[in-house]
């Protein structure tokens, strides 16, 4: 069961960053005041771990579930945790999923696997709709799709059919510039079961709110969470003078 039941991703989720000794393990005692610092600013949505920004391409099966359980114990009462699963295969993507929802996460951030991104996988939708549905079967937790852009990305048409055949598929994090991102915007939005689109990528993340993104999910979040709370807070009220003045702050960063 989830911490938090029902929980929809949308808002700001910064996805939180981890810290090592100099030996590679984990350094638990800086990566939980690191999380603190990100959970006290107010106006946050959720947290994410397991993801790029902290390092999960790099961590083995039990770091990630340490990973988690850190998270959990540190913030997991206060907020959301979405947890990311990083996997090439289907059946590990699933393991993976249980081991978060058993834990109490409340809500999944689904990785492209290698194996669809790098070799023309994302042209066969049946790999995609495959992968995802075993990750939903083992599972009741949302699922975040990570979409990437270029020739990594899922075509619209497969992320409709995902959309449209995986019920749990609640959003997805949008990594695609502009053009396309409002295509997505479009598209999922009007479904009869809507679809979350969260931007993540800080060069356009004003353009990417106004054309009607409903949050971000980004790194940067875990440095620039109050800015980011700010940005959105500004465009969700129309005030897009004090928007402007908060993006132009945030864009050096990009």
């Amino acid at each position: 069961m989830p911490r938090f039941k029902n929980f929809e991703p949308r808002g700001v989720i910064p996805a939180t960053l981890l810290a090592f000794n100099e030996d590679f393990s984990i350094d638990e005692k800086s990566t939980r005041k690191h999380l603190r610092d990100v959970a006290n600013v107010d106006g946050i949505a959720a947290i994410a771990t397991n993801a790029h920004a902290s390092e999960v391409h790099a961590c083995s099966v039990d770091e990630q579930r340490r990973i988690l359980d850190i998270t959990l114990e540190e913030i997991g009462n206060e907020l959301p945790v979405v947890n990311g699963i990083y996997a090439d295969g289907s059946q590990q993507a699933a393991e993976l999923a249980r081991m978060a929802e058993a834990s109490h996460a409340s809500c999944l951030l689904v990785l492209p696997p290698h194996s669809i991104g790098m070799f023309g996988g994302q042209l066969r939708p049946e790999m995609a709709l495959t992968h995802f549905r075993m990750i939903a079967e083992a599972t009741d937790l949302p699922i975040i799709v990570f979409q990437y852009p270029g020739t990594y990305a899922y075509p619209l048409p497969t992320l409709l059919r995902m959309a449209d055949e995986i019920p749990t598929i609640r959003a997805i994090k949008d990594w695609s510039p502009p053009t396309q991102q409002e295509e997505h915007i479009r598209a999922l939005q009007s479904l009869s079961r809507p679809v979350h689109v969260l931007s993540t990528n800080s060069a356009w993340l004003m353009a990417s709110l106004t054309m009607g993104c409903n949050g971000m999910l980004s790194g940067s979040g875990s440095v620039i969470a109050d800015l980011q709370v700010a940005l959105f807070q500004a465009v969700e009220r129309g005030d897009l003078n004090s928007a402007k003045e908060i993006n132009d702050r945030i864009y050096p960063t990009a």
